[in-house]
């Protein structure tokens, strides 16, 4: 599986080659290369142990890499730590804090010791601490440590902020707000890395996307790339009286299969654009017109079946 590592080299802001971090007789990373460009939200997926976090705390310069090159901003996060310090925010999947320590404590110190920080008020506000405030770390929730830490690792302004399982323990409307808040994240500037082990929320945010298995790197994509490669065709679907014989040769078209008046048309690339206009120009106009599409998800088992019958 070709795998496209690189972002434009001019706005490359996260670059790592051929990363191997060892533990004992075991990879956790093996051989990583990746690139992240400058204003993306970039996806890292894959199970448990896949060397996600492994990578991610080498780039943040918590680990030091066994071997290969990583450059954070164009500076070493294994020895060049402290000029990135200021830089780049960090949440992390194991993260804690006294347990007396209460919310706004914590964001006023790390506000403190930033020399370039956001009013944290408002990132209370954002992420939904600002009535929690006043409570101690031991007493906040699983989501509202969640939501803290997220609050943490934006109080300095980042250029690049890694997340890591950002939304683990938080319920669906949480989930869709944290969402709205890294793409605003992004608009103010920062590069977001992103590890995740829901699909739809690395579908929903990134742009691009590393699929992670065994310490390896196993393909990257665009959530719609990696759909198309591996996911296979999307179905369009109408109800139509008459035959329609020419949407066979339509553009993306792969096959036509009729039940009575109910079609069906599977295929590639943008189908249900292609059908659509094809049947227009045939002076037709389904009122039941949809598209079923394969989805990441279905794309990321494919990866792993793909792998697993590799020799």
């Amino acid at each position: 599986m070709g795998i496209p590592t690189s972002a434009n080299a001019a706005d490359t802001v996260v670059a790592v080659s051929d990363l191997t971090r060892v533990y004992g007789h075991r990879r956790a990373a093996d051989g990583v290369s990746f690139a992240v460009g400058r204003g993306e939200i970039y996806g890292i997926i894959g199970p448990n142990g896949s060397g996600k976090t492994t990578s991610i705390e080498c780039v943040q310069g918590l680990r030091v890499p066994t071997s290969g090159t990583i450059r954070v901003l164009g500076l070493d996060p294994a020895t060049q730590r402290g000029a990135l310090r200021h830089r780049i925010g960090s949440q992390l999947q194991e993260s804690a804090l006294p347990d007396r320590l209460r919310v706004w404590e914590a964001l006023d110190l790390f506000a403190t010791l930033s020399p370039k920080s956001r009013d944290w008020r408002g990132l209370a506000r954002d992420w939904g601490l600002w009535e929690s405030r006043s409570t101690a770390f031991a007493d906040l929730s699983g989501g509202q440590r969640q939501r803290l830490f997220v609050a943490l690792a934006l109080v300095n302004e980042p250029e690049v902020v890694s997340l890591d399982e950002m939304t683990t323990g938080l319920d669906p409307s949480a989930r869709h707000a944290a969402w709205e808040l890294v793409g605003e994240v992004r608009d103010r500037g920062a590069t977001v890395v992103l590890v995740t082990h829901f699909m739809d929320e690395a579908e929903a945010l990134c742009d691009r996307i590393a699929v992670f298995r065994d310490g390896r790197v196993l393909a990257i994509d665009t959530p719609a790339g990696l759909v198309q490669r591996f996911a296979g065709e999307s179905t369009v679907q109408f109800t139509h009286e008459g035959d329609v014989p020419w949407l066979s040769a339509c553009e993306g078209v792969s096959a036509v299969h009729r039940s009575g008046t109910h079609f069906a048309v599977r295929g590639e690339g943008p189908l249900l654009a292609h059908v659509a206009a094809a049947l227009v120009a045939h002076g037709i106009a389904p009122l039941d017109l949809s598209v079923e599409r394969p989805t990441l998800e279905q794309a990321y088992l494919r990866i792993s079946e793909m792998e697993d019958r590799t020799p």
